[in-house]
């Protein structure tokens, strides 16, 4: 727990909750400094494509770098014979609050598979998928790798550089003309009237999330605070930085504290990323023609090419799932996107925020051998 510190202190603490985690607590050594990176949840970026002889292998050792909500990485591999694998979502990685349906977390299927599609390419084959091959309730896709001229895509040279961005973005509009490619993933909105009736809404379901107990909690549950906790389970929202691992050193850090929204050590943190989303100069959405699970695995699949995409133009896309969920609290932001963005009935299965900004730091990632069955 916290102990009590005089208010000059407490000012010193800023606890930031969703985007990251800030103490300042005082200038660290520098030797202290560089030894805060948590180098082994982020060694799954170095391994891929590295030292595996099974195409299957070094196809996952790519996918396993895909966007997922919560960075959850609900995925699981088992090889069958030599040229096939089955591809499960391990529902003990469940979002019951935020995600009670699994929704979020089947388009984070979609995008391993397309990514791992995309690096099978690269080595000269190419997949023959069956989703759900035993109803939904079993493995997620069966694939078969087969040997051929291979189908390199142009998109995967962007696969290192590659975030889900999650901060403010600069004041630099983008032109139409720039993002033109992009239009084939997703609908845009570049700074008209639409555009900002879509941030805005993404802003007020934030806002709702963070004051809904059950659902902050969820969050808060899946951080990973410091070098140390990272790199023993490397998914959920990780906060490192040397800043973090002194506050824990000298227990400034009171766990309690984090659930509560309306906390002063969560509240600038809050209002920073609400201001975050409204700096947004532009937005995407991805829809799909209903909402089964295919649609929702396609969504993954062009969210992920989207992703790359962006990345090859140099803007950053950041993911804004509130107003898509699909709980009580926040169903009047889901009913008034869906009324004004979704016609005839389709649905809207991706919300992203589009702009200029700064690189942010790869996320951590479970090594391949720990996704295997």
């Amino acid at each position: 727990m916290m102990t009590k510190q005089p208010a000059a202190s407490r000012r010193r603490l800023l606890a930031m909750i969703g985007g990251g985690l800030v103490v300042a607590v005082g200038a660290p050594s520098g030797v202290f400094l560089a030894t805060r990176k948590p180098e082994d949840a982020l060694r799954p970026w170095k391994l891929a494509g590295q030292y595996y002889h099974d195409p299957r292998l070094q196809a996952l050792s790519y996918a396993l770098l895909a966007p997922n909500p919560h960075n959850r990485q609900p995925w699981e591999a088992e090889l069958v014979g030599d040229t096939e694998l089955y591809l499960y979502r391990d529902k003990s990685r469940n979002l019951p609050v935020t995600d009670p349906y699994a929704r979020q977390l089947t388009i984070g299927m979609g995008c391993f598979l397309e990514l791992m599609e995309m690096a099978a390419g690269q080595e000269g084959f190419v997949l023959e998928t069956r989703l759900f091959p035993d109803g939904e309730d079993g493995p997620v896709a069966l694939c078969r790798f087969i040997h051929d001229e291979g189908r390199p895509d142009p998109l995967f040279k962007h696969v290192m550089n590659r975030r889900s961005h999650k901060s403010s973005f600069t004041t630099d509009l983008v032109e139409a003309d720039v993002a033109a490619p992009l239009a084939e993933y997703a609908s845009l909105y570049l700074g008209n009237e639409e555009h900002v009736q879509i941030r805005e809404i993404a802003h007020d379901a934030y806002q709702t999330e963070v004051s809904t107990p059950e659902a902050f909690r969820e969050s808060v549950d899946l951080l990973r605070l410091g070098k140390a906790a990272i790199n023993a389970s490397p998914d959920g929202i990780d906060v490192s930085g040397a800043m973090v691992d002194l506050a824990q050193m000298m227990n400034l850090i009171d766990p309690e504290q984090l659930y509560d929204a309306s906390h002063a050590v969560n509240r600038d943190a809050i209002e920073t990323s609400l201001a975050a989303i409204l700096s947004a100069p532009a937005s995407a959405l991805v829809r799909t023609p209903g909402n089964s699970r295919t649609d929702q695995i396609e969504a993954g699949r062009r969210w992920l090419r989207l992703n790359l995409a962006a990345t090859g133009l140099g803007l950053k896309l950041w993911p804004v799932s509130q107003a898509l969920q699909e709980y009580d609290a926040v169903k009047p932001h889901f009913d008034a996107l869906h009324q004004a963005f979704a016609p005839e009935g389709t649905r809207v299965q991706m919300l992203g925020l589009l702009g200029y900004g700064k690189q942010l730091p790869k996320s951590p990632r479970w090594r391949l051998e720990t996704r295997m069955r």
